[in-house]
């Protein structure tokens, strides 16, 4: 891990494109609470609820096929283009202080948590 960051890589048995992820998990339930499938830049993820907008689940597929067996599951700030642009800007007239609150406090020891149950969730399922 580093500062700031939690990433668990997970392995499916089969392959899987993120929109056909999300759909083998969209109704099971997660501690992290129900997945959606968001766009986020030219990407698409799969999130959860935020806890702020600094710490939020995301699962990502992991190399640069369409198709795999490898995903991530991490934290990272508010996905979605809007919650970006804000969050830049704040952090920008904060002089990067306001970015400081996803690396500590109390919110984002509960979002490591989260990456490390939902990891744990998407391994049980046997996918």
């Amino acid at each position: 891990m580093a500062f700031g960051v939690k990433i668990k890589s997970i392995k499916t048995k089969n392959s899987y494109s993120i929109e056909s992820f999300y759909e083998a998990i969209k109704d099971k339930k997660f501690t992290a609470g129900e997945p959606s499938l968001t766009k986020h830049g030219a990407a698409l993820i799969i999130t959860f609820p935020p806890l702020d907008s600094q710490n939020q689940v995301w699962i990502v597929k992991s190399g640069f096929n369409k198709e795999s067996n490898k995903f991530s599951v991490q934290k990272a700030e508010q996905a979605g283009l809007d919650n970006t642009a804000a969050n830049a800007m704040i952090n920008m007239a904060s002089g990067g202080l306001f970015s400081f609150g996803s690396f500590v406090g109390k919110k984002a020891k509960q979002c490591e948590k989260l990456v490390e149950e939902t990891a744990k969730e998407l391994d049980e399922m046997g996918l």
